[in-house]
């Protein structure tokens, strides 16, 4: 069996691609969306560029699709995962109390 030559990917360009996305994720993180929204957006774009890293630094464009699936197989699992437990972070709003009053001090109005 003959092995067939590929192309050499631009590595720059993908390095530029993972810039891009990071600056991105970084604006949606200030964005004024709810944190629910945020973390899904969040995660998609990180699955974005695991994919880029996954296929291109890993070379699993160029593999057989068997062994692409080996590999996506856990992180869709791993996706599955954050998508089912990332409810369960916002399910609490995790406010303090309000400070009490020291005994016998008086109340401020």
């Amino acid at each position: 069996m003959a092995a067939t030559a590929h192309k050499h990917p631009n590595y720059m360009a993908i390095f530029w691609y993972l810039t891009i996305l990071t600056a991105i994720e970084l604006a949606v993180v200030f964005m004024p969306l709810g944190k629910f929204t945020i973390g899904v957006l969040l995660c998609a774009l990180a699955l974005g560029k695991a994919g880029l890293v996954a296929m291109y630094f890993m070379h699993l464009r160029f593999e057989t699709r068997t062994l692409g699936l080996v590999a996506v197989t856990p992180l869709a699992i791993a996706t599955l995962l954050i998508f089912l437990l990332l409810p369960d972070g916002f399910a609490t709003t995790h406010k303090t109390a309000a400070p009490k009053a020291a005994a016998g001090a008086p109340a401020k109005h």
